[in-house]
């Protein structure tokens, strides 16, 4: 039987059904061509866990899930176990990496700060989420006392950061509203209940909020914003990456892998989506076409020296950063982890478009 009649056979399954049925499927048929290569029998199964910045994770945090349900990780002798934290910048999350407990994901900010921890594999260069608002708000400058989202670590967290970034726009600081710390999952259900005024949302929620809620608007696309922030990029602390170097890059070299499926084979990664996220698979099938149509995930290491750089900037401008600790780009990425990595996934290649 081919592998086309095989994967035909699964469709009508139920989702979690089918999702352990897509990766039998991947096992017997391989990967395509980003998995093609032969490896030779794993001696052991390396255990590790992974760290996914959102709990329950979005659409754009998927690639480890991907790289699970499908085998891919199985394939380079890695036993993988995820863990959801409330942020990429909460304490837990950082914890867990300077503790050697986790591969998750870090900024230059926090390596800036101290952290002793490099980036090997850059998942999503660039920002997915627009900044939505209440219907009353018509410009930044109506943001002025009204309450906006700190989810995600609270005051440094992302969503706290985000709604810097959209007040400077207007000539606004952080004292001018009030921010709100809470769970990642209370981002969509606080912005319908009038709870927030303004939050910064994926592609799935923004989508979400519009169709239960038509009179929530998009302020600004975050992406047009900060069209050079680099978004995320899992980590490893220094202590792992110089015991078990070799077992970071086989991870790096799946998560590429993992990539690269995502963009080529919609319909075998949407289920696995859809029971990661808990949303509904309307909404993620219109957020996957937008990650992909924006080349938000990347297909090769996703690093970009630019954009480090430029988020390295942008945290010595705001003060997160201080001037004379500022980090080089090599301090803060692995480079040389990421090409060896590269070399193991079959090289550079282009998706659409996306090369990242």
């Amino acid at each position: 039987m081919t592998c086309e009649a095989i994967r035909s056979r699964f469709m009508g399954a139920r989702r979690g059904v089918f999702v352990a049925l897509v990766a039998l499927s991947w096992m017997i048929c391989g990967a395509g061509s980003a998995g093609a290569q032969s490896k030779a029998p794993c001696k052991e199964m390396r255990k590790l866990k992974f760290g996914v910045s959102v709990s329950p994770p979005n659409v754009v945090h998927t690639p480890i899930y991907v790289a699970r349900e499908l085998g891919i990780f199985t394939k380079h002798c890695i036993d993988a176990e995820i863990v959801e934290f409330e942020g990429g910048a909460s304490a837990a999350n950082l914890a867990a990496v300077a503790q050697g407990q986790a591969l998750a994901t870090i900024n230059a900010v926090a390596i800036a700060q101290g952290l002793k921890a490099k980036q090997f594999w850059g998942m999503a260069p660039r920002l997915p989420q627009a900044y939505m608002v209440s219907e009353e708000i018509k410009t930044a400058a109506d943001l002025k006392g009204k309450r906006l989202s700190a989810t995600g670590g609270g005051v440094g967290g992302f969503n706290w950061v985000m709604g810097r970034e959209v007040l400077k726009t207007a000539g606004l600081k952080v004292e001018d509203v009030q921010f709100i710390s809470q769970a990642t999952a209370g981002r969509l259900p606080g912005l319908l209940a009038g709870q927030l005024n303004g939050v910064a949302l994926h592609p799935e929620d923004v989508y979400l909020a519009q169709k239960q809620k038509p009179g929530l608007r998009v302020l600004v696309d975050l992406a047009q914003l900060m069209p050079k922030y680099f978004f995320n990029a899992y980590g490893a602390a220094e202590s792992i990456l110089a015991r078990d170097r070799a077992m970071v890059r086989d991870v790096a070299t799946a998560l590429i892998e993992a990539n690269r499926v995502i963009y080529n084979q919609k319909e075998r990664v949407i289920p696995i989506m859809v029971e990661a996220t808990k949303k509904p698979q309307d909404a993620v099938s219109f957020a996957y076409d937008s990650l992909v149509k924006n080349c938000v995930w990347s297909v090769n290491t996703g690093f970009s020296k630019e954009r480090t750089e430029w988020s390295i900037d942008n945290g010595i401008e705001n003060g997160d950063i201080q001037a004379d600790k500022k980090p080089a780009y090599e301090q803060v990425v692995d480079v040389k982890l990421g090409e060896e990595a590269l070399k193991g996934a079959g090289g550079l290649t282009k998706i659409r478009g996306c090369s990242d």
